[in-house]
């Protein structure tokens, strides 16, 4: 049987409105040999990213054009890849890429997302303290508020059935905040202290179950999106908001593969490491987790 192609998309944009820090993961990524990791061929695409500001916009967010036009670029991407037969795998500095494939998806009945994170992602716009969209795409995808207005038209993109939530460790901060969690809005959401409670042979049966139930359930199939602050700080170090706790690089590695056990991944994005905290020395260990991801992935294209 003919390999199916990868189709590699870079977005090198960081939330902040800056081409510093986490806009630099991309190429940290491809120069470290990711794509040498992968079963050929791979082809690869990168998107532009202009008109950078650090000024909020309307809905609250910072660098809205610069925002919107990478998430429309991106769907635009994905979209290909899956008419062609291909198999996305979006790099991206940080988290709004994951708004690109629910978007792309919804000429094919709407994707799920498993959306294994550190945080929860669903901070009002206006009240985020960062201005940063990688605080809010998880609100966002969901409709609980509006976006910059050239996305409008494509939000909400993504189901609360259809949504499976991995990994936030972030609630103190949320109910300090008086900001309202996604919890009471989802039924599949495990903690990260949860996740790092379980011991090294724990296959994660749970998550495949609730993978099973929500994501998988979509009428596209579903989508794996992963932001590398669920990680522990000893494990990666190089993020902008660190947390305490949080899980190895095994057990990232066996949440992932329970959850592609599930047939109808679609495809997967892999977020947030600012290469500029530690000379690019995580990239290495990255690959290899991108690669694990690939072989996993198996061509669905509903």
């Amino acid at each position: 049987m003919k390999t199916p192609v990868t189709q590699m998309i870079y977005v090198p944009f960081n939330a902040a409105g800056v081409s510093t820090g986490v806009a630099r993961m991309p190429q940290a990524i491809r120069s470290a040999g990711v794509e040498a990791l992968l079963p050929a061929p791979v082809h690869s695409t990168w998107i532009a990213v202009n008109s950078l500001t650090t000024a909020r916009g309307p809905s609250g967010l910072i660098s809205e054009n610069a925002l919107s036009q990478v998430v429309l670029d991106a769907a635009q991407g994905v979209g290909a890849a899956w008419r062609d037969g291909k198999i996305p795998l979006v790099v991206a500095g940080d988290c709004p890429v994951l708004l690109a494939p629910l978007i792309a998806a919804a000429d094919r009945g709407g994707a799920g997302l498993v959306f294994i994170d550190g945080h929860e992602d669903a901070w009002n716009p206006k009240d985020t303290p960062t201005g940063e969209a990688s605080d809010c795409e998880i609100g966002l995808a969901l409709g609980m508020f509006d976006g910059p207005a050239e996305l409008v038209p494509h939000l909400p993109c993504l189901q609360a059935p259809h949504l499976v939530v991995l990994g936030p460790r972030d609630q103190a901060e949320i109910a300090d905040a008086g900001q309202q969690s996604i919890r009471g809005r989802v039924a599949r959401y495990l903690s990260g202290a949860h996740l790092a409670a379980k011991t090294d042979t724990d296959r994660y049966g749970e998550v495949t179950d609730l993978v099973a139930g929500g994501a998988a359930v979509a009428e596209a199939g579903w989508w794996c999106h992963v932001d590398l602050d669920v990680l522990e700080t000893p494990s990666l170090p190089a993020v902008d908001y660190p947390q305490p706790g949080g899980l190895t690089w095994s057990q990232l590695e066996r949440l992932t593969a329970a959850c592609l056990r599930v047939p109808g991944c679609l495809g997967a994005s892999v977020v947030i490491y600012n290469p500029d905290l530690d000379g690019g020395k995580a990239a290495e260990r990255i690959t290899q987790y991108i690669a694990f991801i690939r072989d996993r992935v198996p061509l669905y294209l509903g």
